[in-house]
């Protein structure tokens, strides 16, 4: 082969990887625009539904199902009191709030015994999940509806099966030990199974992140932006998945995740899928797509549901060391879900679940970071060696950088439609200008996080990594949230 052959085909490699590299942005950003639309559409929908079932018709009806807050617990001594005051103080007819103490190193079980005047409890359980073992039962003189499970640490997945074993409810509400659920949350989570009792299966809320914000006794007292880069990127991250994605896949039924930051569940529907997966870091991603597979397979008619409405505060990491293990973390549990579940990937047997939801989580999360960070090299070398021309290296940065910010302010847009409060305008223009600044740096940080996720998954890392906790200040003290890690992955981006 002669040198020009050679060249020959080196040039139609290389332009080929560009049009590969072009062709998934173009499909990147098709989607976003469809699912921009398609939030637009569901939003409507669900300020109809908001009048069919305001929060106050729920709870003085008697018409909301009772439900179990189940909280798993390690090493919380930080937290766990203000934030077991607060959930104790929801307002809700019927509820229990069910703590699995998994085995915790520190005070915590001390602490709540104290703080709640526990006593062995009586309860009757069927252990119809298997567990680690349950040392004991309590129960609060002071809290009628408090329980606390006392076992051997078994991880959070663990943690939550044993707490559904205790939980005496129909619905399960999953959520942290370090979460604030607004006061209002669970009559609007509810909503859906009131509209829907006999198909509704599962139903998400918002997380958003509370840096910035001002507490008190476990409540927002003050919305604020956080003051970090970090978080206030991870704040656009979650108004994009939560006001976006949640919304368009809501419309036709795919949702992809019900977060355990804050999610509700019919408990025999959670007994029958064998509860929360103990074998990957992803085990509320893994939860949804269990629900999905069992309902198709045993072809029964169900919903699953987003409420924007219902939301739940928690603490994103602010440091770069602890926002890149809980990435790649997020990012190995993506793939061990995807392997668990790989004969529903472009399976029309699983309707839109298999051939969009997760058709779509393999495509965009799965390989496209590769064809991102592929691009970030061989685009400008190809450009800058004559190869490409400039309006295709043009078109390649307005669809990297450009488009990007233009769906996140959209989406800025849509939580202010549903957001109780309404954000200044200072702090309007500052997210909008976040919103430009991600596209450049931010992101691709995030992509190289997920290839080294893949890397650990390829390995077979295991465990959740260590997280900071700074804990809240005593309830009586009003305080700005400081970072912390968070357990609700806003996956479907």
């Amino acid at each position: 082969m002669s040198e020009a052959d050679a060249m020959t085909i080196f040039r139609s490699t290389v332009v080929a990887l560009d049009w590969l590299v072009l062709g998934y942005l173009i499909f990147y950003c098709a989607h976003y625009l469809f699912q921009l639309i398609t939030a637009w559409l569901e939003l409507r929908e669900v300020r109809r539904q908001e009048k069919q079932a305001d929060p106050w018709w729920l709870l003085t009806g008697q018409v909301a199902f009772p439900i179990s807050i189940v909280v798993p617990a390690y090493n919380e001594e930080k937290t766990i009191v203000d934030s077991l005051h607060a959930m104790l103080a929801l307002h809700y007819p019927e509820y229990e709030v069910v703590i699995t103490n998994d085995g915790s190193k520190d005070h915590t079980m001390e602490l709540l015994t104290t703080a709640f005047d526990l006593r062995p409890s009586k309860r009757v359980f069927h252990k119809a999940i298997p567990t680690k073992k349950v040392r004991g039962v309590y129960e609060s003189r002071r809290f009628p509806n408090l329980v606390v499970v006392d076992k051997e640490n078994g991880g959070r997945s663990d943690a939550n099966n044993a707490g559904i074993n205790v939980a005496r409810h129909p619905l399960i509400c999953s959520t942290d030990a370090d979460s604030i659920i607004e006061p209002d949350a669970l009559l609007r989570l509810v909503r859906p199974f009131i509209l829907h009792p006999q198909e509704m299966v599962a139903v998400g809320g918002k997380i958003r992140a509370v840096n910035g914000c001002e507490l008190h006794a476990g409540r927002i007292k003050k919305f604020g932006l956080p003051a970090r880069p970090l978080a206030l990127f991870q704040f656009i991250e979650y108004v994009r998945a939560f006001q976006m994605c949640r919304l368009a896949w809501n419309n036709i039924n795919t949702l992809i995740l019900i977060s355990g930051a804050f999610g509700l569940f019919k408990r025999d529907k959670v007994l029958a899928v064998g509860g929360f997966s103990t074998d990957t870091v992803g085990e509320d991603m893994d939860m949804t797509m269990k629900l999905h597979r069992y309902h198709h397979d045993q072809k029964l008619k169900y919903r699953l549901a987003y409420v924007p409405d219902a939301v739940c505060w928690t603490e994103v990491p602010e440091t770069h060391r602890i926002l890149r293990s809980q990435r790649c973390r997020w990012h190995r549990g993506l793939l061990e879900v995807l392997t668990k579940h790989k004969r529903m990937i472009f399976n029309p047997r699983y309707g839109s679940i298999g051939l969009f939801g997760i058709s779509y989580l393999f495509i965009i999360d799965g390989v496209g970071p590769f064809l991102e960070l592929l691009g970030l090299f061989i685009v400008p070398l190809s450009y800058a060696f004559g190869i490409l021309n400039e309006p295709f290296f043009l078109a390649y940065v307005a669809l990297l950088f450009c488009y990007g910010a233009f769906v996140s302010v959209w989406c800025l847009f849509l939580d202010e439609i549903t957001s109780t409060d309404r954000t200044r305008a200072r702090d309007l223009l500052i997210l909008m200008l976040a919103a430009l600044l991600e596209n450049f740096g931010y992101r691709q940080l995030n992509g190289l996080w997920r290839i080294e996720g893949t890397w650990q998954f390829f390995r077979k890392q295991q465990g959740w990594g260590k997280m900071t906790r700074t804990g809240f200040k005593k309830s009586n003290i009003t305080r700005k949230a400081s970072p912390r890690s968070s357990a609700a992955m806003p996956a479907g981006k």
